[in-house]
């Protein structure tokens, strides 16, 4: 039997539905048009956006996944938890403090920094090097493609974000675009590692 409570199912799936069902109804609500290849989804929060309170509950529910994902992912180590963690409660800040037009909040970019970083690198150290010693000895490793699996994630992960990073400092014509596709990928993955912790029998333990 799965460790993994059946509720973490719900937050991590809960994740992407709050941010690309977000993003999706914010663009829809601006009634000046709004192009997602250039522009952030910061910007779709942003003080003086219209129906700005979509993106705002759309960034607060992934956060909120995020850190109750943490809470019920047992199987993975406490660092890859926290980091985890950490990526949700910086998205909530996100929400809380959001862009002014002139894009010059330093809370809302340095939280938007952590965010990125933290849900880039959680899944590298998530799986743990071995399992707590009351577990059976045919479980003491986890299978060497869930250990592959997780690291490739964090790089592909890390790739994104740099690509995004790349487009967002030196003003290129993808910056929206980078920013969604790292974004999605960062709220898809906790929901990968459930289903695949909800496969593997009995708990793990701390690396």
């Amino acid at each position: 039997m799965s460790a993994i409570p059946r509720w973490t199912l719900l937050s991590a799936g809960g994740a992407p539905l709050f941010l690309v069902g977000g993003w999706t109804l914010a663009q829809a609500a601006q009634s000046d048009g709004f192009d997602p290849v250039r522009q952030t989804i910061s910007a779709l929060a942003a003080t003086g956006a219209d129906h700005r309170w979509i993106m705002t509950v759309g960034l607060a529910g992934l956060g909120l996944c995020h850190l109750t994902t943490a809470l019920g992912l047992v199987s993975a180590t406490a660092a890859g938890r926290a980091l985890l963690a950490l990526g949700g409660l910086a998205t909530v800040v996100v929400a809380a403090f959001p862009q002014s037009p002139a894009g010059d909040s330093t809370t809302h970019a340095v939280a938007a920094g952590v965010s990125f970083g933290a849900l880039a690198v959680w899944p590298a150290l998530a799986v743990p090097r071995r399992a707590r010693p009351s577990v059976d000895r045919e479980h003491r490793r986890p299978p060497a493609v869930v250990r592959g699996l997780a690291l490739a994630a964090a790089v592909v992960l890390l790739g994104l974000v740099g690509w995004f990073a790349v487009e967002f400092f030196t003003d290129g014509a993808w910056i929206g675009l980078t920013e969604r596709l790292a974004a999605a990928a960062e709220a898809g993955v906790p929901l990968a590692a459930v289903l695949v912790s909800r496969r593997r029998p009995g708990p793990s333990g701390a690396a």
